[in-house]
């Protein structure tokens, strides 16, 4: 069975499709304009306040102050921080003095150099994508050769999730643009991919 994280809920109705659907993670775009899906801290406290017992939320930032992060994690709003931009060892190392919480680190993965740099990351977890939210796919061969637990996302939807889990082994598969509809948050699309993470019909 493989974990799953469906990420960048914005709205009410989000957070009621993952607490029916229960994945172990659901994620949250925070202080990111460029993003649809970017939402105000104060935002992601409202949200989080109807989510289901039992599903983590995440952070996911971009080039971030650390203490703003370090609010979300040490006041319970988020489980993890979930790094997207151009942090550094320097940089995670200055996060870690600030809170205990949960570190994700995304790596942009086009080669097996890549995913070997994506290795040596000091974080809890790593995410391997082919792009910053790109919603596409790319050579999971690649992969082949990282041992530790990662996130795999980019491109995965309820129906590639199960040939994803038997060819990469991931951790956990992380969906956003892959369980939507128009550009929102799809219940049905939602449902299923928690069903094909989890190994169910």
């Amino acid at each position: 069975m493989t974990k799953i994280k469906i990420c960048g809920l914005s709205r009410p109705c989000d957070i009621a499709y993952v607490n029916e659907a229960v994945p172990d993670y659901c994620g949250f775009i925070i202080n990111f304009p460029k993003s649809r899906r970017n939402v105000t801290p104060e935002q992601v406290r409202a949200l989080r306040r109807d989510l289901t017992e039992g599903i983590a939320p995440v952070g996911v930032f971009v080039d971030r102050p650390t203490e703003e992060i370090a609010e979300l994690l040490n006041d319970g709003t988020l489980a993890a921080a979930q790094l997207h931009g151009h942090e550094d060892e320097a940089y995670l190392a200055a996060l870690r003095k600030l809170t205990s919480g949960m570190i994700v680190q995304a790596f942009q993965v086009r080669t097996p150099a890549d995913a070997l740099r994506a290795e040596s990351s000091s974080a809890d977890f790593i995410l391997l994508d082919s792009g910053q939210g790109s919603g596409e796919t790319f050579d999971w061969s690649i992969l082949r050769e990282v041992r530790r637990p990662y996130f795999l996302a980019g491109g995965l939807t309820p129906n590639n999730i199960p040939a994803a889990a038997a060819q990469c082994r991931p951790y956990a598969v992380d969906l956003s643009s892959g369980v939507e509809t128009d550009g929102f948050k799809d219940r049905k699309k939602i449902l299923a991919a928690v069903a094909a993470a989890k190994g169910k019909d």
